[in-house]
């Protein structure tokens, strides 16, 4: 979406022109989404914690995991909105392979959020079987 914005204006201002280079968008977008995970961070572990979606920790595993009961889940979701905004920003939306590796980030994202949703509603630390998660990823490649 910028590189769009910066190819018009740069007509009338040459700076814009930097836009253009691959590097120069890549350390932007990696800004991008370390900002955009800094500043929703705070939000998203404060509403986890109040609707108590937490870690569900198998009873049969080592002691020191039992610390991490109630530990809020589903961070990814984070990272994914991050990696998207930064992407959907920085990234040439015209170049069809930027939109595969989006949806293929989205399309496993998915799974791990599918996972772990189901070992919250279960509560049950055991999520997808290895079968299942192995038939969504190679649907989702």
């Amino acid at each position: 979406m910028l590189l769009w914005l910066a190819s018009l204006l740069e007509n009338y201002f040459h700076a814009f022109n930097v836009f253009q280079y691959l590097t120069f968008r890549t350390i932007l977008s990696a800004l991008t989404a370390l900002f955009v995970a800094l500043l929703l961070g705070p939000f998203f572990i404060r509403r986890l914690t109040r609707h108590q979606i937490g870690q569900v920790v198998r009873a049969d595993g080592p002691q020191s995991h039992l610390k991490k009961a109630g530990t809020p889940t589903m961070g990814g979701t984070l990272i994914l909105i991050a990696i998207t905004i930064s992407t959907l920003l920085w990234g040439d939306l015209t170049n069809r392979y930027v939109w595969v590796v989006l949806l293929e980030t989205l399309g496993f994202g998915l799974i791990g959020w599918y996972d772990d949703y189901r070992k919250l509603l279960l509560k049950d630390s055991r999520g997808l079987s290895a079968k299942k998660k192995y038939l969504f990823q190679s649907i989702v490649a």
